[in-house]
């Protein structure tokens, strides 16, 4: 007759093989997770480790958020912090090269609402492409995305952190200037077609946040198109050009054929790089610290003009 376990053994073994099993299930890639920016659930089976980021801005939440060294493809552009810039590239947020992204093999495609047609995201996802789409709407999304990142790419801790220092940083500013008198600023993206943005665009939110308020904000489109002529009747006080580079753009001083805009009569035209207002990461923050900057210079020079009126 074969000789029976004792007791005592079997219980250990059992116990061994409830630890081993917990074990497993402890150090076992867990499911995340989240919500993106259109409303839609994005679950990964573990988090990701090979990421493509389709918007310039969306691979620097991707650095800022500690997952970095996830993004195996970017887009044009995607030139900050500056070890993106050795990142593969996958075309442009608007013609996206389809083959070099599957070719990258991605667990993850990080896509922009406002950049990406949707006809591109359904495409990516008809080709079995997990997609995530970005579109911060106000200055608080830019943390929240951060933190969402992380827990897509599992590098949480880095992420948090680097959320909660931006929201430090925009409530500083957010009393600092939340009591300014109101200026009212148009906003300039383009000269041909002249484009600008309406209430609900980020950088509307940033004009806000400086205690001023965007002339064009009634708008129904994100970033419109606009005639001189709504411009002049708008008067606004201060205005704000981006243009594409690092450099001051020449046509911002073709507003001077106009010395009836109050912006034009007390020379408050004003510069912005691109980059640091119109991409929707973390240093959208240096972006606003020079607009408000600019308006307060624009609100003393006001204040002087008063003064000299009344003698």
């Amino acid at each position: 007759m074969p000789t029976s376990i004792p007791a005592t053994v079997r219980c250990l073994t059992a116990r061994l093989a409830a630890a081993a099993a917990l074990l497993v299930a402890a150090t076992a890639p867990a499911e995340v997770s989240v919500t993106d920016d259109v409303g839609r659930t994005v679950t990964l089976e573990s988090p990701a480790q090979r990421i493509v980021s389709l918007a310039p801005h969306t691979t620097e939440l991707l650095f800022a958020a500690g997952a970095g060294d996830r993004v195996v493809g970017a887009v044009a552009h995607s030139d900050y912090p500056p070890e993106a810039r050795s990142i593969p590239r996958v075309g442009g947020y608007s013609r996206l090269d389809y083959e070099r992204i599957l070719s990258l093999s991605p667990d993850l495609v990080i896509a922009w609402a406002s950049g990406n047609e949707e006809s591109a995201i359904e495409r990516l996802e008809g080709l079995g492409q997990t997609v995530y789409v970005s579109e911060p709407r106000r200055i608080g999304d830019i943390a929240e995305a951060m933190r969402r990142f992380g827990r897509l790419a599992g590098t949480s801790q880095t992420a948090t952190a680097a959320a909660d220092a931006f929201d430090g940083r925009h409530e500083r500013l957010r009393r600092r200037f939340s009591d300014r008198p109101d200026i009212g600023v148009f906003y300039q993206i383009w000269k041909e077609p002249l484009m600008t943005v309406n209430g609900e665009h980020l950088i509307a939110r940033v004009i806000q946040l400086c205690g001023g308020h965007n002339v064009f904000a009634d708008l129904t489109t994100l970033a419109p198109n606009v005639s001189v002529e709504s411009v002049i009747a708008a008067d606004p006080e201060v205005i704000v050009a981006s243009g594409m580079g690092n450099e001051r753009p020449e046509w911002l001083d073709d507003w001077k054929q106009w010395p009836s805009i109050r912006a034009v009569k007390r020379d408050n035209l004003y510069f912005v790089p691109p980059q640091l207002i119109q991409r929707h990461s973390p240093r959208i923050l240096d972006g606003a610290e020079r607009l408000c900057g600019q308006l307060d210079e624009a609100r003393k020079k006001r204040r002087e003009e008063a003064t000299d009126e009344h003698g």
